[in-house]
Formats: structure tokens, sequence, C-alpha cells
């Protein structure tokens, strides 16, 4: 089998990063360590920046991921995407036209564009603004034709992963990074990466 050469960066908030997990894996660390490297090299670059919104992503990503890409290779992005525009007080309507702008300069670039979308939090009333942040984000991703992997929705109400934010003050332990990485490896990860699943 021929070797291909991947090359991953990716850029997003402290859930990148793995804040808050003891084995300092996240969700990223988990999905790569899953990945099977037969037949090819992957390189992955993460580019966590603390409490980042859509507006801080649109200024920073292509300048920080294109310093890790190579004509050579086949050069990826994934984005890590977060609540916290909803903190800064953008309208959902902003927050689309952020991504829609990443998006649509990954495509001029030729670069492969894998989303996921940001994880519901204990909050009631923050929820329901996740909630619409959430479908904004799935249908600019979706009608750009780059994979989406909804996080709010299974978490919403699952007991494990509301228990594991309770447990940490709010952000994942190693459960709640265990099953954001379980929804990415199963919504799209390997198809995106032109691979069989493992067994």
């Amino acid at each position: 089998m021929e070797d291909r050469k991947l090359r991953i960066a990716a850029v997003g908030d402290e859930l990148l990063a793995g804040l808050g997990d003891p084995r300092a894996l996240g969700w990223l660390g988990r999905v790569l360590a899953r990945t099977p490297r037969d037949g090819r090299s992957l390189e992955s670059y993460p580019l966590p920046c603390p409490e980042e919104g859509t507006e801080g992503l649109a200024e920073r990503w292509l300048e920080e991921a294109g310093r890790r890409f190579d004509p050579r290779h086949d050069n990826r992005l994934v984005i890590g995407l977060s609540g916290r525009d909803i903190e800064y007080g953008l309208s959902t309507a902003r927050s689309r036209l952020n991504l829609a702008n990443i998006l649509d300069s990954a495509s001029q670039h030729k670069i492969e564009v894998f989303v996921v979308g940001p994880p519901p939090t204990l909050d009631p009333a923050q929820n329901r603004r996740l909630g619409e942040l959430n479908t904004a984000f799935a249908d600019v991703t979706t009608r750009r034709k780059h994979l989406y992997v909804d996080t709010f929705s299974p978490l919403l109400n699952h007991e494990q992963w509301r228990q594991d934010l309770a447990a940490n003050g709010g952000t994942p332990g190693q459960a709640g990074y265990g099953l954001m990485a379980w929804l990415v490896l199963h919504r799209g990860w390997f198809q995106w990466l032109g691979m069989e699943a493992p067994e």
C-alpha cells in the first residue's frame, strides 16, 4: 500500500488541550491513539488557545496551521468549537459568518476540514443558547460539504457526562473526554481520513 503522508493541524480552545484530563490526552489525543498508522504516516499538531471563540479562530487559524502544512503532505484541519461566543456576546449570525469564513478559506487552500461542535455545560440557560449555536455550526459546515460532529445533542442529558463535569468544576475529566472521543471516532473520523474503521 502506498505510504500516505497525512498532516493534521488542530485548532480550538482548552478542551482541545485536554484541560482537566488527568491523562493529559483530551478527546483529540484519544482519537489519534485509536487511529491506525498502517501504510501511512500521520503527523498531528494541536494548536489550542484558551477561552477562544470563533473570532479568535478566524484570525489565527491560517497563519498557525499554515506553518505546519507542507505541499508534499495531505494537509487536514480539525476545528474544536466552543461556546465562548455566547460569553463574548456574539450573535449566532456572527458566529456562523466566522466559521463560514474559516471553511471557505480552507477550501480555497484545498484543505479538508473536520469540525467538532461544542459540548453541553451544566447550565440550562447556557445550553439553550448552545443548542442554537450547535445547529448553526452544523448547518454552516455541512452546507460546505465538510464533516461535523455534534457532541452537544448526545451529551446534553448523558448522565456520565454530567457527573464528570460536576466532579471537575465544569470541565470534562477522563470520562467526559472519552465520551467526546467516542463520538468523533464513530461520526466520520475514519471516513474523513479515507481509511477503514478498525474492528
